[in-house]
């Protein structure tokens, strides 16, 4: 699947695609829709995306109960403009003429929906931040 070339295309990585990437990947999606390509990724994906993160996600009125954690590519880095890592460490291929950046955030992994909600909120800031970088308006 190609993109044009001006929408910009986000990656965003984490260890199990089962939290982080997946709450980061489910707000860029709403709050960009059509204007940048979304993808998420594991360095070692786990099974299932973790429901703490489902139920937080779905709160705000997100449904990511179908999503499936995936494995991190090669391909899917060569095909990102920016690529977000959120705690994957040295797991993530760098190549040259990529924008990185790295979100330090509290990994939700085995912890419940009260837990999960300020690293939701604080994801989607971040989200709201990145679309203003890219001089793309959030949707409402």
């Amino acid at each position: 699947m190609s993109t044009p070339p001006d929408v910009p295309s986000v990656l965003f990585v984490c260890v199990h695609n089962a939290g982080r990437s997946q709450m980061a990947a489910a707000f860029l999606t709403r709050l960009g829709p059509g204007r940048v390509e979304v993808r998420s990724a594991g360095s070692a994906p786990a099974e299932t995306v973790n429901p703490a993160v489902v139920e937080a996600l779905a709160e705000v009125g997100i449904d990511i109960s179908a999503e499936v954690p995936k494995v991190l590519t090669v391909e899917a880095v060569q095909a990102s403009d920016v690529v977000i890592t959120m705690g994957c460490g040295d797991a993530c291929p760098y190549f040259p003429g990529k924008r990185y950046l790295d979100w330090k955030l509290e990994d939700p992994a085995g912890q419940g929906v009260e837990a999960v909600r300020p690293i939701r909120d604080q994801i989607e800031q971040r989200i709201r931040g990145l679309l203003a970088e890219l001089g793309i308006e959030a949707a409402a």
